[in-house]
């Protein structure tokens, strides 16, 4: 494994004579950045101390993963591995996190690539190098700003070599290298050790601490900024396409925040009854439902994931109505419910049981409510395959590593934050269903904070109500479309 600078260059580059090397590596000033410690660095400390209390005397190494191929030799755009942003606040390609035993707790070494020496090739060759991708920070830069001990990347494959089999635990699957610098040493199961690492972070994660807290809001702020936006640019008497909308949220996106935190579902008709809907190639049509589940990833990376259904026309037809109050009422159900103790499970079931009585009104259920509810018949799940929500926070799907017993099997706490988004969704071809319902598909998504008294709606800022959606929708076009 090497993680030496190396100069990298593609097949179109030119062919440089030694004289014009020569010259290219004199003459350059190195201008000190104004650096200062960043304000978040004492909330990534407190996190590892609290991840290096849980492993006392083992060797920890968390990397954040390399820069993916798109195509050829272009790259997709870096984002960082979520638990190494979540302990280090450092946004860089290739970092390793390394948490060394001390005397009490954890010595933490950020190893991480210092810029190329001006007397070197590297600097205006390497496709990473400052003239090509700018100024990155030293060593010490980096240190200050972070608050944590630099160390150069070079030097890491020595200090894996002298983790001890047994007391070193690796957050797999991000860097390849380091994977295979450090073998997994699990005399009972494979992978048991290396697993647990990866379940302590994610339920570290768990409860978001104020600073957290107030990066969802600002992320939640942007987004509801982004429905407002797209609103002003769906015509209720003509067709837009779905990558229009998706556009115009994503430019919001990038001017409020880092960039959108998942692709953008946009669903026109009966796409929306597509749950995981990303092709985005349709056509809004006067008369249907729009179904958009889109959220801003801000600039430290905290994601909103809001999802809002709204009628092209500007009034639900009453069918659609229909369908939408039964979503909104299981919405509600699940968000009265929220609360610290509180099963997750339970705000499962009371969403779903909203949904199982509003199939039955329907006509659509072929069983009693109690019996679709039933765990070994679960019947009404054809309209509604998906869970009530999840965890939210640095991931849109927060907290995933997590053991069962801490999240899907255990209760809330004051400090999670998580959806509550139940859906109903009639497909095209079910034959099972009255045809007015075919193709439409109806999703309501809340971002909830768990506090002492209760959830509290930090999407709020978008209405839910079937009415007070449409006065929205309309006071929005009123305003007309905006620069960000």
């Amino acid at each position: 494994m090497k993680h030496d600078e190396q100069v990298r260059t593609a097949s179109h580059d030119p062919d440089f004579p030694d004289k014009f090397l020569q010259f290219m590596r004199t003459g350059w000033r190195d201008d000190a950045l104004d650096v200062r410690p960043q304000p978040e660095a004492v909330n990534h400390a407190r996190r590892r101390d609290r991840l290096s209390a849980a492993f006392p005397g083992e060797t920890l190494v968390i990397p954040t993963g390399t820069s993916k191929v798109r195509a050829n030799d272009t790259l997709h755009p870096f984002r960082p591995g979520s638990d190494f942003a979540y302990l280090t606040g450092d946004h860089d390609p290739d970092g390793v996190l390394v948490l060394l035993p001390g005397r009490d707790v954890h010595d933490a070494v950020l190893y991480t690539r210092h810029p190329a020496s001006r007397e070197s090739d590297g600097f205006f060759r390497d496709r990473d190098g400052e003239l090509w991708a700018g100024r990155r920070r030293t060593l010490a830069e980096k240190a200050t700003e972070l608050g944590v001990q630099t160390a150069a990347l070079a030097d890491l494959d020595t200090a894996l070599t002298g983790c001890t089999p047994g007391r070193t635990r690796v957050l797999r699957g991000l860097d390849r290298r380091v994977d295979a610098a450090v073998p997994p040493y699990d005399p009972v199961e494979e992978g048991a050790r290396d697993r647990e690492l990866a379940a302590v972070v994610s339920e570290l994660k768990l409860v978001k601490d104020a600073w957290e807290i107030a990066q969802l809001r600002d992320a939640v702020e942007a987004t509801v900024r982004g429905f407002e936006d797209v609103a002003r640019v769906v015509p209720a008497d003509r067709g837009v396409s779905e990558r229009l909308i998706e556009g115009v949220f994503g430019l919001r996106a990038r001017h409020d925040g880092n960039d959108v935190g998942y692709g953008s579902i946009v669903g026109a008709g009966a796409h929306a009854t597509i749950l995981c809907w990303k092709r985005n190639h349709g056509r809004t049509v006067p008369g249907e439902l729009l179904l958009m589940d889109m959220g801003v990833e801000n600039t430290h990376l905290y994601t909103a994931d809001v999802t809002r259904t709204i009628p092209v026309s500007g009034t639900f037809s009453p069918l659609q109505r229909e369908v939408y109050d039964i979503v909104y009422a299981s919405q509600q159900a699940g968000i009265d419910l929220v609360g610290p103790g509180v099963k997750f499970a339970d705000v499962h079931l009371a969403c779903m049981r909203v949904l199982a009585e509003g199939l039955a009104e329907l006509g659509v259920l072929p069983v009693g409510v109690d019996e679709a509810m039933d765990p070994g018949s679960m019947l009404y799940r054809r309209w509604t395959l998906h869970s009530f929500g999840h965890m939210l926070g640095i991931d849109v799907h927060d907290c995933a590593a997590a053991r069962p017993e801490r999240y899907r099997e255990g209760v809330l706490g004051e400090g999670y934050v998580l959806t509550v988004e139940p859906g109903l969704y009639f497909q095209p071809e079910d034959d099972l269903v009255p045809a007015e319902l075919r193709g439409v598909g109806i999703r309501l998504e809340d971002d909830i904070l768990v506090t002492d008294a209760g959830a509290v709606n930090l999407s709020a800022g978008l209405p839910r109500r079937a009415d007070e959606v449409e006065s929205w929708l309309a006071d929005q076009r009123e305003a007309g479309p905006r620069l960000p």
